[in-house]
């Protein structure tokens, strides 16, 4: 089931990139990202409640809330620069850059998350790699 779940992120992170930069025109970036911000936490929170999820507030520990927020920051960091670069730049060579976090993330899990380092995770992220490379240069 989880492989359903990563093709539709998938999919919609590459809607999110198209409706994006059509989207904002001459609008700053960092409102845009704001108002993007605005609809994905209205989101969230509507499908918590929905789920019933909110009663799990209590229980979340010292450490994992650190560690979600350090993500936010990242993730507000990330939509930030990935929202400026969309805007000046090409989609078409941002989102190939952009998806490069793939093979960030990929080394970081092995390194950081001491996940298991095999043959094939190393030739997929090669392959990522040089396709990234090959689309923006």
């Amino acid at each position: 089931m989880w492989a359903v779940f990563a093709l539709l992120s998938a999919f919609f992170a590459a809607l999110t990139s198209i409706l994006a930069k059509a989207g904002m025109g001459d609008i700053n970036s960092n409102l845009a990202v704001a108002v993007r911000t605005v609809v994905v936490l209205v989101m969230a929170w509507v499908i918590v409640f929905f789920t019933g999820a909110q009663a799990g507030l209590g229980e979340i520990n010292r450490k994992s809330l650190v560690f979600l927020i350090l993500s936010g920051v990242a993730t507000g960091l990330s939509w930030l620069c990935y929202f400026r670069a969309l805007q000046t730049g090409p989609a078409s060579r941002v989102i190939p850059i952009d998806k490069f976090s793939v093979v960030i993330g990929m080394i970081l899990a092995f390194v950081v998350l001491k996940e298991a380092f095999t043959i094939k995770a190393l030739i997929g992220g090669v392959l990522i790699a040089a396709g990234t490379f090959v689309l923006i240069f």
